[in-house]
């Protein structure tokens, strides 16, 4: 039978057991509640990373009613025509790179009388009384190669022998796929990654103009264009990117329905690599792979030594070989915090720590800011960096850290921006080694976006050579836009030429005759 203060002893332990099994549980409930605000956050609230300073920031939907002051004087006429003026040929401007016709409105010949002596009045000058765009949709017409076959009239006339000759004609640009042109492949890739317009709706469109083309002769095409004749501008795209001493990556999803040894629910992924905005020729390559392994980057990347700026991802950090420098995204710490803030109500986001944090970081980019508004070189601003900026850094570490260190509730979204902030410290820092790197490696996002809104709309890819080659194209558009030249018009350019045996080296986007035709 056991005494009295082993039964106290045993309840004590029952009891504190029970104490940290509550806590546990109420700190389980407050990261799902800042998990459930952060979601609606994202979902409805502004998708702008926009800092979140002032909780009696304006709304959008009530702007006018919070602006709005009887008292204030209208301003005079003359004050409303100069400040709505507008600048005298933009309109000229805008439309000066399109074709012009004139519609000349006359009067009927009975109205051209005299009103006082009732002689003929004759046209003696024209006014353009408005402009108006006029929009044609797409045509299509057959172009027929017609062979002209040529004879000898004299040995017609004299001989038993007529000799003939055939005139050339060039040969189709996929054999076997006669009715496939340059035009019309380039105009299916260019709706399809371009303007995200998955080849099913291109079908659909086709067949209501009168076109029956099946979408399964149009991905044949894609991945035929790809084996033919883009793979190797790829791995020219490639050669050229790893040159640089400064790179861009990212990584986003990508489902693929057949892949060998793979369930058609796994992920796949298309991994980003682009040029900085130093380089003289910019390259944005995708590249698909069935997983998000740092094998992959590495493997591509074969080649590289210099700084590659990435987001927080471990296997940049753990899979890349030592001649390849890490430069963290600043803009990924920022976001850490405004989460944080998203799940606050707004009355009391001034008085939360995590505001101190976005302080820090918009100071930062305030600081890049002026360094661009200024003009300043690479090597000056690698200078003033270490000079201004690389002091605030620091103090954010260290701010951070000391917050880190006596953070009650680490299993929190602020918990979360705490502890990223001071794992991820070594590689945000190298963003002080050169003054070419970047705060953010927004660069990269900004190159996926396009993937990722073409994924919304195809959803998925059947096979890996479907991915490949959407790889290749998506690389191909990206860098020409890049570059500065019209997406149609540089497909276009490259499949009237590579078909025919001009080498991928003369129709690199950067070159004279690309830069000529097609910006």
């Amino acid at each position: 039978m056991k005494t009295e203060p082993e039964n106290a002893a045993e309840l004590r332990k029952i009891l504190t057991e029970k104490d940290n099994e509550i806590v546990r549980l109420k700190q389980q409930v407050e990261w799902l509640t800042q998990q459930f605000k952060l979601m609606q956050a994202r979902q409805f609230g502004s998708s702008s990373e926009k800092t979140i300073e002032n909780a009696d920031q304006l709304s959008l939907f009530n702007e006018a009613e919070a602006t709005a002051d009887p008292e204030v004087a209208e301003p005079e006429l003359e004050q409303i025509t100069y400040a709505r003026k507008k600048q005298k040929g933009k309109r000229e401007a805008d439309f000066s790179g399109l074709p012009t016709e004139q519609i000349i409105h006359e009067l009927p010949e009975s109205e051209r009388v005299c009103p006082d002596c009732g002689g003929e009045m004759h046209a003696c000058g024209h006014d353009v009384f408005r402009r108006e765009l006029t929009c044609f949709p797409a045509q299509y017409k057959v172009t027929e190669h017609v062979q002209t076959v040529y004879s000898c009239r004299h040995c017609e006339r004299t001989s038993d022998h007529v000799p003939m000759k055939k005139s050339k004609v060039p040969a189709a640009m996929m054999p076997g796929s006669g009715i496939v042109s340059p035009s019309l492949l380039a105009q299916i890739l260019h709706n399809k990654y371009t303007l995200a317009l998955p080849l099913y709706r291109q079908e659909q469109e086709l067949k209501r103009i009168g076109v029956n083309i099946s979408r399964q002769n149009m991905a044949n095409w894609v991945i035929a264009a790809h084996e033919r004749w883009f793979a190797g501008l790829f791995n020219l795209f490639h050669d050229e990117l790893l040159k640089n001493g400064i790179l861009h990556a990212d990584e986003t999803t990508l489902q693929v329905l057949h892949e060998d040894g793979r369930k058609a629910s796994q992920k796949s992924y298309v991994w980003l690599y682009g040029t900085s905005g130093d380089a003289k020729r910019p390259v944005v390559l995708y590249d698909y792979q069935p997983s998000r392994a740092g094998e992959c980057a590495s493997s591509f990347l074969n080649g590289f030594a210099g700084k590659l700026h990435t987001d927080g991802y471990d296997a940049y950090h753990c899979k890349l070989p030592p001649e390849i420098t890490v430069v963290g995204c600043w803009a990924h710490m920022r976001r850490k915090f405004t989460d944080a803030l998203k799940t606050l109500p707004p009355g009391i986001r001034n008085k939360s720590p995590a505001q101190i944090g976005l302080g820090y970081c918009n100071q930062l980019f305030g600081l890049e800011a002026d360094y661009t508004k200024q003009g300043l070189d690479f090597d000056e601003r690698y200078r003033v960096r270490l000079e201004k900026s690389k002091p605030v850094a620091e103090a954010f570490f260290a701010w951070a850290k000391t917050e880190y260190d006596h953070n009650p509730t680490p299993k929190t979204i602020y918990g979360v921006a705490l502890t990223y902030t001071v794992n991820q410290k070594g590689w945000l820092m190298n963003v002080f080694l050169d003054g070419r790197l970047e705060l953010s490696n927004n660069r990269a996002e900004r190159s996926v976006r396009p993937f990722a809104v073409g994924r919304k709309n195809w959803l998925f890819c059947n096979t890996p050579k479907g991915a490949d080659a959407s790889a290749a194209v998506y690389s191909i558009i990206e860098t020409a836009k890049a570059n500065g030249l019209k997406p149609f018009d540089y497909l276009k350019f490259l499949l009237e030429r590579l078909p025919y045996g001009i080498s991928a080296e003369n129709c690199l986007p950067w070159s004279d005759a690309a830069q000529t035709a097609c910006r």
